[in-house]
């Protein structure tokens, strides 16, 4: 492995992400199992080996509660590995050390470090007549080389999807965390809770510790994940028997909980997030942690508190802006809205909320849109970046009519102006223009998610760090020069697109440097902003 970056003739980030990305997803061919998994490992040296393993899966909440257990695991000194997914806004994301997610240089050097290991997999696997590897399986296998390079001491693996046939579950989990299972994915891991439950019980390892978080279907479910941790002969601890949320109570920033463990009970917790599905979360990464760390009985609940007080989980109920608040929740299942619901009405008081909405056509819309009907004054239908899989606005139009009524229902293709058109809405109705009790919440999916964190992502305004003179100076300089310039009011990016609209507190809140027209998908922002646009 490479004490420095190597030299890699200007290989790019975007570079590596395409030749990664290019590749099939893994449930695009559902008879790919673990074999391609364990042969990269195999020829790796088993690098997995060296370091302890937190495994969690569920329909929701996995990456809350695989960031609450890396969180609290590296507050006790431990150094930890992330691997989450999907990556909101870029690859990197996927793949964290000691809670930094991996730099540019980083991702490219670990690609440059297995890819001759990739091509040799896929050499075996064309010979044997079989499909070469999916870019989640080599994604998977750059995050055990890295964390076994850098090295942690503790690394946490969430789920792609299911569990069972997941290219994480070539790992052998110290502790398999099952969160809420409910119907998602079921034209691959099948049409009802329990057999949904089958898929994701596959993750609980010979005599590891077993997990089990509230299950919404619980009758239908805990007989299954029962069976399988006795099969295993896994240590069992279930939300509501060993382990439970005692008591919990909205605070600002999130709530204040009391966690009761097979270990001792945590009084007072502040965690960083919303919603009581946020405590059961953190139920469930404390007991994960306690697994894995070194140390005889409770954990210190000073430092308990420290770590989830300050954890940050992107796009899970994510407010991103004031004045007017707008809120991002990457949740795209009946589950995932149905806590988005609770939590909203929890700890905000909304005399009006102006839904932005894009999800994928795969989903059960209908029944996601109408779990949130009741919190959402309008709804404005779009689309994400992600062209193959979302549903095309026409459609969603038609399927929010059904749910909403045609009054409440505003259709705008493109997520940029779908965004603005809600400020506006939420504007309009705003008549101390202070913001309070107006907001706008983007939802349906996490590349929906995504694509507004970039959208709205804040800038730093350098004539803010020039001298006042200078500043007004140049101020003049650039009206003369728009006084004699011809070109079209579409010019002015920032108050034409987003300023009027959030204003200039300190930052030019812009989404990227570069123009910004009107009717520009994030797909395309994106590639203008990483130079790819030719």
């Amino acid at each position: 492995m490479s004490f420095e970056h190597p030299k890699t003739n200007g290989v790019t980030i975007r570079e590596v992400e395409r030749e990664i990305m290019s590749r099939r997803t893994t449930h695009e061919e559902l008879g790919h199992d673990l074999e391609v998994m364990d042969l990269m490992l195999d020829l790796l040296g088993h690098p997995e080996d060296t370091f302890r393993i937190i495994h969690i899966t569920g329909t929701n909440g996995k990456g809350s509660t695989a960031r609450m257990a890396e969180a609290i695991c590296r507050a006790y000194g431990m150094r930890t590995g992330l691997y989450t997914s999907p990556h909101l806004q870029k690859i990197n994301e996927r793949i964290a050390v000691d809670g930094q997610q991996l730099s540019d240089d980083d991702f490219i050097d670990t690609w440059m470090q297995i890819k001759d290991f990739v091509a040799l997999v896929d050499a075996k696997m064309k010979a044997d007549g079989k499909a070469p590897m999916s870019y989640f399986e080599i994604l998977t296998a750059m995050a055990v080389w890295k964390f076994a390079d850098a090295p942690v001491d503790v690394a946490i693996f969430e789920v792609g999807m299911g569990g069972r046939w997941d290219a994480t579950n070539a790992l052998n989990g110290d502790a398999a965390v099952i969160g809420p299972v409910d119907m998602d994915h079921m034209q691959w891991l099948g049409d009802t809770p329990a057999k949904i439950a089958t898929e994701k019980a596959g993750i609980i390892k010979h005599e590891s510790t077993a997990i089990i978080g509230a299950q919404p279907h619980e009758t239908e479910v805990m007989p299954v994940l029962e069976a399988a941790a006795v099969k295993e002969h896994a240590t069992l601890i279930r939300d509501g028997e060993e382990m439970e949320v005692v008591s919990r109570q909205p605070a600002v920033g999130g709530q204040l909980v009391t966690l009761r463990t097979p270990n001792g009970t945590y009084e007072d917790i502040p965690v960083a997030k919303f919603g009581e599905h946020q405590a059961h979360n953190a139920l469930a990464a404390l007991a994960a942690a306690e697994t894995v760390i070194p140390v005889a009985g409770q954990l210190t609940q000073d430092v308990v508190a420290e770590a989830l007080g300050g954890v940050k989980i992107p796009g899970r109920i994510e407010q991103v802006r004031t004045s007017p608040t707008i809120i991002v929740d990457g949740g795209h299942n009946v589950n995932a809205a149905e806590s988005l619901r609770a939590a909203l009405e929890e700890n905000y008081n909304f005399e009006q909320l102006v839904g932005v909405v894009a999800m994928m056509k795969d989903k059960q819309v209908e029944e996601y849109l109408g779990t949130l009907e009741p919190i959402m004054s309008q709804i404005v239908v779009t689309e994400n970046s992600w062209r193959d899989r979302v549903m095309p606005a026409e459609e969603l139009e038609k399927i929010a009519v059904s749910v909403f009524g045609r009054d409440r229902v505003t259709r705008i293709d493109n997520l940029p102006d779908a965004i603005q058109e809600a400020v506006n809405m939420v504007d309009a109705d705003d008549e101390l223009g202070v913001g309070y009790g107006h907001g706008v919440l983007i939802c349906g999916s996490f590349v929906t998610a995504g694509d507004a964190r970039t959208l709205l992502a804040e800038k730093k305004n350098p004539e803010l760090a020039l001298p006042k003179a200078q500043r007004v100076a140049g101020k003049l300089k650039n009206d003369k020069a728009d006084a004699g310039n011809a070109k079209d009011e579409d010019e002015d990016i920032v108050s034409e697109v987003f300023g009027d609209a959030f204003g200039d507190f300190g930052v030019k809140q812009v989404p990227f440097e570069g123009e910004f027209e009107p009717g520009t998908t994030a797909e395309q922002l994106r590639r203008k902003q990483n130079g790819d646009d030719k």
